[in-house]
Formats: structure tokens, C-alpha cells, sequence
């Protein structure tokens, strides 16, 4: 595999160099056949995603596919008008010279994709390097087996490896990638995985992109529209059973309406799912036996002297019920939770809701502030804006949850422990992009002034 690595990344070298990447008819040509493909192989794909999440095929399509055919749509809308060299004005300084930023391709890319989501955070960032003029070098996550050789047969059938290759494996196979030489690394994954790329990126001075993840509050305030903050946020959790970067993370619930909307949001969810939702045909599963134990060791047990379930990470108000054989868990929420709990130091990647309290507003900024910055904010109420101006996230939503990443006009990225970089629409062009300025001067006239020994210099002073 090491072998297969260097040389595969050496021909993708060569192949960049050639200039094949070059031509706009070339990029639009290859985004289409990209389509194509998808669309060739979308049964399978919707196939192996039920086998590997239990992902229902309507969810596969909403969350997956139509993510990356709507990516693939807007490239090839715009691809001639971001790639057009941006004219700048000069100053007086250079005159008579002309000024512009050209985009260039950055080159060879690696990109390497977690499970939860695995067709399109494999497949949108590779929408973003076709359109640039780069090559790629694709790595799908192997907690996905079926998913993961669906996706490198597409790729395989579909691409050159000069230009487009796919590997799979484990971890060994990420330090193999990792130890070659890159223009770019865009990697989606967890915060501690984010460390030994950007470690691993630091040795070649390699620009990398890292989308992580966090814990993404949602609030909801005494003045909220409950009914409809229950049925979003409930959509908003169960959706991939809660394994979303950006699915809110933990609840803060104005005392005066937390038993109200609790009550809503169990409704919600009955709703959603059926009071079983073990049953629920579009309730994902958990990707593993390790993710699984991780989520149930948050769940609190019956203590000797109550019977009603406790622990470090407070009170089980709701659900709580799991099948290891079917690597299922079902809604749950937790009450009486310490800022300390286990249950509220790492991104939880399931479908459990630890539940704080607030009096005031200032409480939640704090609160946030005094933690990494999230990869989303979700607030609830009629005070936004104050939150907005308190807060840092990556991307942030007023009245409802997760819709943000839909608007490919508008950069998806974190901010600080929840990531770097963007993308989506143009921001992915421009992220597989260097934007290069360049200073055209004529040589009919020469100005003397910039020469030594610096003549009419208090002029120029004045001037420059």
C-alpha cells in the first residue's frame, strides 16, 4: 500500500505538471462525469448506507446525494465567473501598471473523510478540487466497509488514477498518506484526528483545511416559539441518530419553560420515530460497538436508594433504552446535568441530550465563551442578536437547527478546536485555489523616482 501511495501521488504529480487540469472545459467535463457516476451508482451507495447506518434511502438521499449533485450544479454555473481574473485598482504609486488576482489550481490534494456522512464529505470537498483544477487523492473511512467499496469502485471506474485515486483503510494507511508530500490536506473528522494532521501537515509546511467538530449549544429561551423549537430540535438530533458534526450538542433551557419544552420535545421525537423507534425505519444505528459503549457509559443506573436513574451525568428523563446486537440507542434525555459531567466534556455523536438551566441570557454567553468554540450555535428566542455578538462558533442558526449547511452561497467551517478553512459553492473553489496577484507594468515609460539616488523623494513622500 505504502508503494501504491508514493507512486500514485508521484503520477498525480506528473499529471498536475502536465497542465491536463488546466482548461475550464476540461474541470466542467469531469464535475459532469462525477454526476454521472453517482447517478449510475446511487442504488448502490443508498444500499450499502442502509447496511452500514441503517441509513433509510430517503435520508441517504436528502443528507447525502442531493447534497453533491446540488454542489456539482452550482460549479458548473459559476465555474467561468470565479475562475475570471479579478481586475484591481492601482495606486498612484506603480502607475501606469494594471493590477489583478488570477486563481490557480493549488495542485495535489489529499482528502480524507469520516463515516457519519460518508458520501458527501468524501464527494463534496472532491466537487471543490475537480472545479479548481487539482488532482485528489481520496481516502473514505473504513467504519463504513460497504459504503467505503462502493465509493472506491465508482472512483475507480470513473477516473484515471492520475488524476483521481482512491485508497482504503485504516489508520496505518492515514500515516502512509500523511508522510507524502501535499499542496493541500482536507480532512473531516474529529478534534484530536484535526491534531496529528495539522502535526503531520507541519513538517511540509502543507496548508491543510480540518472541519471538526464540538459541542454545539442550543438554547432556547423563555420567549421561544416552543412548539416549533421542540420539532426542529428533535428533527435536528435524530437525524443520522445524532452522529452530525453539527448537531446540537447539549440543551439550555430557560428554567421557567424547561418542563414544558421537554415535554414537547419527547412528543417530537414519538412523533418523529413512533414511541418505538427501535421500529422507525429512518432511524440511523450507531456506526459501532465502541462508538455504542462510549454512549452507554453516559447513561445513569438505579442507584440502591432511588429508582429513579442516576449518575455523574445526571437524571434519565427520557429513553435510555439500547440494543447492543443492533448497535441501537434511542432518544434520551438527561436532567440535572454538572457543567463537569462526562456526558459534557466531549462531542457526544448521539442521539442523548444532557439538559443545563439559565436564568439569564449573560449565563449562556459565559457559559459558551468559557468553552472551545463550537462548530454551531443554535439559539431559540427573540434575543439573537445579543447571542450572535457574545458567541464565536463556526456557523450559527436563529430559530432553528443544522439548515445552515444547506445554503451553498454561504462558507461551512469551524473556528478554533471546531476547525479551519471553509467551503461549499465558492468558498470550495476557492479553498482548492491560491489566489495570485500580478502587477503588469509597461516599459513605453520608466518612472526615475523609485531609482537611486531617489530624486524629487519629498514629492514622492507626499504621494506614496
Amino acid at each position: 500500500m505504502k508503494e501504491y501511495i508514493s507512486t500514485t501521488r508521484s503520477k498525480q504529480r506528473a499529471y498536475f505538471r502536465s497542465g491536463a487540469t488546466l482548461p475550464l472545459c476540461f474541470r466542467r467535463q469531469m464535475l459532469r462525469k462525477l454526476s454521472d457516476a453517482m447517478h449510475q451508482y446511487e442504488k448502490p451507495l443508498t444500499e450499502a448506507l442502509w447496511t452500514d447506518l441503517h441509513k433509510s434511502y430517503e435520508e441517504a438521499y436528502l443528507t447525502e446525494l442531493s447534497i453533491v449533485y446540488g454542489e456539482i450544479r452550482n460549479h458548473l454555473r459559476h465555474l467561468s465567473g470565479w475562475a475570471k481574473p479579478e481586475r484591481k485598482s492601482s495606486p498612484i504609486a506603480i502607475m501606469p501598471a494594471t493590477s489583478k488576482v488570477v486563481k490557480q489550481p493549488l495542485g495535489n490534494t489529499l482528502i480524507i473523510a469520516p463515516w457519519n456522512y460518508p458520501v458527501q464529505l468524501l464527494l463534496n470537498p472532491l466537487v471543490g478540487a475537480i472545479s479548481a483544477g487539482c488532482t485528489a487523492m481520496l481516502k473514505p473511512s473504513p467504519y463504513v466497509p460497504n459504503v467505503s467499496k462502493v465509493l472506491s469502485d465508482m472512483i475507480r471506474n470513473t477516473f484515471p488514477e492520475e488524476y483521481i485515486a482512491i485508497v482504503e483503510g485504516n489508520r496505518e494507511v492515514n500515516q502512509m498518506l500523511l508522510a507524502e508530500r501535499w499542496d493541500l490536506i482536507f480532512f473531516t473528522g474529529s478534534p484530536s484526528l484535526g491534531k496529528m494532521v495539522m502535526e503531520a501537515a507541519a513538517k511540509t509546511l502543507t496548508p491543510v483545511v480540518l472541519e471538526l467538530g464540538g459541542k454545539s449549544p442550543c438554547i432556547i429561551d423563555k420567549d421561544a416559539n416552543l412548539a416549533v423549537a421542540a420539532k426542529r430540535v428533535a428533527w435536528g438530533k435524530a437525524l443520522n441518530a445524532g452522529q452530525t458534526c453539527i448537531a446540537p450538542d447539549y440543551l439550555m433551557l430557560h428554567e421557567d419553560i424547561k418542563d414544558q419544552f421537554l415535554q414537547l420535545l419527547v412528543k417530537e421525537w414519538e412523533h418523529l420515530l413512533t414511541k418505538d423507534s427501535k421500529q422507525a425505519k429512518h432511524f440511523v444505528r450507531i456506526v459501532n460497538d465502541k462508538a455504542l459503549n462510549r454512549l452507554i457509559s453516559y447513561l445513569p443506573s438505579p442507584s440502591p436508594n432511588s429508582p429513579i436513574a442516576s449518575s455523574p451525568n445526571g437524571r434519565l428523563y427520557y429513553g435510555g433504552h439500547y440494543d447492543r446486537a443492533e448497535r441501537y440507542l434511542s432518544p434520551t434525555i438527561l436532567t440535572d446535568v454538572s457543567p463537569e459531567a462526562p456526558v459534557m466534556q466531549e462531542e457526544i455523536f448521539g442521539p442523548i441530550f444532557p439538559v443545563m438551566t439559565f436564568k439569564q441570557i449573560e449565563e449562556v454567553t459565559t457559559f459558551v465563551m468559557g468553552r472551545e468554540r463550537p462548530l454551531a450555535l443554535y439559539y431559540f428566542g427573540n434575543q439573537g442578536d445579543y447571542v450572535l455578538r457574545h458567541t464565536i462558533s463556526g456557523g450559527a442558526c436563529i430559530n432553528d437547527v443544522i439548515m445552515h449547511i444547506v445554503n451553498h452561497n454561504m462558507p461551512f467551517g469551524g473556528v478554533g478546536n471546531s476547525g479551519m478553512g471553509s467551503y461549499h459553492g465558492k468558498e470550495s473553489f476557492m479553498t482548492f485555489s491560491h489566489r495570485r496577484s500580478v502587477v503588469t507594468t509597461p516599459t513605453l515609460v520608466d518612472m526615475p523616482f523609485r531609482y537611486m539616488p531617489y530624486q524629487l523623494f519629498r514629492l514622492i513622500k507626499r504621494l506614496v
